[in-house]
């Protein structure tokens, strides 16, 4: 139950149980009956360019650390993904970016995050590795780090994005 124990409305005790055949088990409350539905989390990136380039961040964080990806991170709750999006990006880098389509979204089995990509377009600022980040570099589409990327969803969404 992904360590959860205690039901978020009252406090009783969770315990796992089918509610539908063919459904996996979820978390419910054995006091007051609620269902705690673990949802994916939803993580939103940016791909803009550059200087002729591609700009990605080398990761200062796990997991991936030293592997190179896209400003991005966790939606907040209420948030737009194109907000969030936008925030990572000026958080990662300090660049200012405005989102001006969906590049595509990223879901893989196993995986709890799903990932929204944007391409988006430079708006203020400069590139310096700030928040989680330790390099920001814009890469030529001929040059990407293709050996060194973090993630599954950094290849697909940059080959998404070259095809654009």
């Amino acid at each position: 139950m992904d360590g959860y124990s205690f039901c978020p409305r009252c406090g009783g005790r969770l315990e796992s149980r089918p509610l539908k055949l063919g459904e996996p088990e979820r978390p419910v409350c054995r006091e007051c009956g609620f269902v705690f539905y673990l949802g994916p989390k939803l993580v939103a990136g940016a791909i803009f360019e550059l200087d002729g380039g591609i700009v990605l961040v080398r990761r200062g964080i796990e997991p991936g650390y030293g592997r190179w990806t896209f400003p991005g991170g966790f939606v907040e709750r209420g948030e737009r993904a194109e907000a969030a999006a936008e925030r990572e990006t000026l958080e990662e880098t300090g660049v200012r970016v405005e989102v001006e389509g969906i590049v595509g979204l990223y879901t893989y089995e196993g995986q709890v995050p799903a990932i929204a990509v944007f391409a988006a377009r430079a708006v203020a600022g400069e590139p310096a590795p700030l928040d989680e980040t330790l390099e920001v570099r814009s890469f030529p589409g001929g040059s990407l780090p293709w050996d060194a990327l973090a993630f599954p969803s950094t290849e697909q969404a940059l080959k998404d994005y070259l095809l654009r």
